[in-house]
């Protein structure tokens, strides 16, 4: 019998085609994404050309309105190497902590072998200053005698800054306690034996085990509250500046609010006229082979830009009216508003909503925000996720220290405010707002 069967059938299939895999691409591209791209598709492509934008449609929209910066007068910030090193920026190899640790050990002219196991182990601290116990223990299949590492421990330990090498929070405290003149004993007991009680504000048990007064215990804490936990953040580069170029602006033109797209940053693309004529003349098929392949990628592209403006465009004017309260000022808060939503409301899907927001950022009067800011789904009441959190965080704020707020208390104020929410949806919301428990807040 044999296996090999002819059957014929008809079906259905969806094909990505290049050119619908590069508008995808290329919708989903940030401001500066779409910058370098460009750029790179002009290089590629002798058929593309590019010139500067005009600055007078920029500067009369500024004219207009006077709060809007879209980056344009420091496009250098957007285009300089990762490689090389801003002004004032820190070589971690010259100024970093290990080599701030090998400098105050080259100054202690210490043997030779305990000289060396020190430099290895100040390579080993971590950016927060500490070491790590395994790489301790590794020492002992480097076959190095136990006490030259207790000695090179103890050395690295009694460096600058005071805390370093230690391996926990409670040895990094203790060691800086060490180096003060007048040391208090409480604070070192409750170092070493009572940090997570101290951090839950458990005052009284620990007065009790210790056998002192919770007063004593609140002194204590202060002592060890002007610490440092991470002796080595000191030497760390300070977090690289990230700029934002607002993909769109709402601006109020002839009394009425409006969405403008912010492409005054982008060059004009379009299609080299020598290369049309050539390809016209041309009496050389491969010369126009590539010719022809070269102009529909232009073609292609300039399509692609065209429908994410056009996208882009769309999104951002269905988000102006669902959301008018809040870009005019009477509201604070914003209304619920879900990517499905959208998408129904503009006939698109879903995820085509999702890549045209994603990466995007919207400036209005109130502000810079992304675009995904403004959705938010409904909890119960039917209000948005944003507004709950600012009520909770007005509700925190008008507290009484001495008696703070519970989760549960929290949710039943929000109950009586007609926001039926669950008591781990507020302790969620609580957090997300870098918001410590009732215990924390008491005062």
């Amino acid at each position: 019998m044999s296996l090999v069967q002819l059957k014929t059938e008809l079906r259905q299939e969806l094909k990505l085609t290049p050119q619908l895999l590069q508008s995808m691409e290329v919708l989903q591209m940030t401001s500066q994404e779409l910058l370098e791209y460009i750029s790179r598709a002009a290089e590629e492509n002798p058929l593309i050309d590019q010139s500067d934008p005009p600055e007078q449609a920029y500067e009369a929209l500024r004219r207009q309105a006077g709060w809007i910066d879209g980056g344009l007068r420091n496009r250098a910030t957007f285009t300089h190497e990762d490689t090389a090193l801003e002004a004032g920026q820190a070589d971690r190899d010259i100024e970093g902590l290990s080599a701030f640790l090998r400098d105050q050990l080259h100054r202690l002219r210490l043997p030779k072998p305990l000289a060396a196991l020190c430099e290895y182990l100040a390579e080993l601290v971590d950016e927060d200053g500490y070491l790590c116990q395994e790489d301790l223990d590794g020492l002992a299949g480097l076959k190095i005698p136990q006490a030259l590492a207790e000695q090179a421990l103890d050395t690295l330990q009694s460096l600058d800054p005071p805390g370093i090498g230690a391996r926990s929070l409670s040895e990094c405290l203790l060691l800086q306690l060490g180096r003060r003149e007048s040391a208090d004993p409480v604070a070192t007991d409750i170092a070493a034996r009572f940090l997570p009680e101290l951090g839950r504000k458990h005052y009284a048990l620990i007065a009790q085990k210790l056998g002192i007064t919770v007063e004593t215990v609140r002194k204590a804490e202060h002592v060890i509250a002007g610490l440092e936990p991470h002796p080595g953040r000191a030497f760390q580069p300070a977090e690289p500046m990230v700029y934002i170029r607002p993909d769109v602006f709402v601006v109020e033109l002839e009394g009425e609010l409006q969405v403008v797209l912010n492409e005054y940053y982008l060059p004009r693309v379009s299609v080299n006229d020598y290369y049309l004529r050539l390809l016209k003349s041309s009496d050389e098929q491969e010369t126009k082979d590539y010719l022809r392949q070269k102009l529909q990628q232009a073609k292609w592209l300039l399509s692609s830009l065209e429908r994410r403006g056009g996208t882009l465009r769309r999104c951002a004017g269905a988000v102006l009216d669902i959301q008018r309260p809040f870009f005019t000022g009477e509201k604070g808060e914003l209304l619920p508003m879900t990517l499905s939503d959208l998408a129904g409301q503009l006939e698109l899907h879903p995820s085509t909503v999702s890549r045209a927001i994603q990466g995007k950022y919207l400036q209005c009067r109130r502000g810079t925000y992304p675009l995904r800011y403004f959705f938010s789904r409904p909890v119960g009441g039917g209000v948005s996720r944003q507004a709950v959190k600012q009520i909770l965080l007005a509700l925190i704020q008008q507290e009484d220290t001495r008696k703070p707020f519970s989760d549960q208390q929290l949710c039943g104020l929000l109950e009586g405010r007609g926001i039926q929410v669950a008591r781990r949806t507020v302790a969620k919301y609580r957090l997300e707002l870098g918001i410590g428990p009732a215990a924390a807040r008491r005062r």
